[in-house]
């Protein structure tokens, strides 16, 4: 069995952030979003990943994940972004004759993927999908489901059958390629997984599914990065803090990356800050600072926020309370009631 992961898309819901690099590279709790998938493929013995990257994207991907010293990625070139089936079938010689797990790569998956693994081998079908229970459905692409079996999906439905939706975490086999070939582009111009999925159900190859048990985070807007964020750091709090934190107050859950200079602040709840960044006199909450950052003297609160690599953000004499915001890689901010410079004439 074989894993291959989706890292192509855009990511335009997150600029200017994603302008410097891909989406599933983003960190949560200080680790990219697409690490999360790998562990949970390399836990049920799956050793051979395949990565659908944008071209020019491999050597940023290839330095994030060198640390994956028992892993065999290939790299697989997606020139267009036309879809989730169009992505898979870029994949097809990769993954030959093989069942494969499907992740989609900006998808923060903490569920084991052992349950779906035996449903996979015990039940004999052509897919498994995984589902989770949500509160709008037509929201959602919807399974509609008869005993184990799933007899219909349809996207954003007007009238929901179901209030089962499906989350990205896919086993096929390679039926799936056949049924990938048959497609014709949706509405929005795009081969649906879904549709592909359909046409093995009408074709009498059939798809069960299994409920996910714990939640799953697509991670393509600043509020549902923050919302990841929260609940990883919640499910490990890192209650040991590097020694650089001096006269300051953390409230947990926070995680505090390596070479980090910490002074007179308050950190938390809901903070990850990742190495070698500096604060002093600070309040922060709810917030993603990348690395190399530095906060200086900032009066009042900052929260639910997201910082890129390099940012400074200084203030000086400001009567402001508060900021909030997603700011991108290497920018400055200083806030001061008056203008140092020399006046112009």
């Amino acid at each position: 069995m074989k894993g291959l992961i989706l890292t192509a898309g855009k990511g335009t819901r997150l600029r200017p952030l994603s302008h410097t690099r891909p989406k599933p590279l983003l960190p949560v709790a200080n680790q990219p979003v697409i690490q999360y998938g790998i562990e949970r493929l390399r836990e049920i013995g799956i050793r051979e990943i395949g990565l659908v990257i944008q071209p020019g994207s491999k050597e940023i991907f290839e330095q994030t994940l060198d640390h994956f010293t028992d892993v065999q990625f290939k790299y697989i070139y997606q020139h267009e972004q036309k879809g989730i089936a169009h992505a898979v079938k870029q994949a097809e010689s990769f993954i030959g004759k093989d069942s494969f797990i499907l992740l989609l790569g900006d998808n923060l998956i903490n569920e084991s993927l052992v349950s779906l693994k035996e449903a996979a081998i015990s039940s004999g079908t052509y897919g498994t999908v995984m589902v989770t229970e949500v509160e709008k459905p037509e929201d959602y692409g919807i399974a509609e489901i008869k005993e184990d079996r799933i007899i219909k999906v349809e996207e954003k439905p007007a009238q929901p059958k179901s209030n089962l939706a499906i989350i990205g975490v896919y086993l096929f086999n390679p039926a799936i390629f056949k049924a990938i070939d048959s497609l014709t582009p949706s509405a929005r111009g795009e081969y649906e997984i879904t549709d592909a999925i359909q046409w093995m159900i009408d074709h009498n190859l059939s798809v069960n599914y299994i409920k996910a048990e714990r939640p799953t985070f697509d991670v393509g807007t600043m509020e549902r990065w923050l919302e990841a964020n929260q609940w990883v750091l919640e499910q490990n709090p890192d209650l040991k803090h590097h020694k650089k934190v001096k006269n300051s107050i953390i409230i947990p859950p926070v995680k505090i990356g390596a070479q980090c200079k910490i002074k007179n602040a308050v950190i938390g709840p809901y903070v990850s800050i990742e190495s070698g960044t500096t604060i002093k006199n600070c309040h922060i909450k709810n917030s993603i600072i990348l690395q190399d950052s530095v906060f200086k003297n900032i009066p009042y609160e900052i929260i639910d926020s997201i910082f890129g690599e390099n940012t400074k953000f200084v203030a000086k004499d400001t009567k402001d309370r508060f900021i909030h915001g997603m700011f991108g890689d290497d920018t400055s901010f200083i806030f001061s009631n008056s203008y140092g410079g020399k006046k112009k004439k």
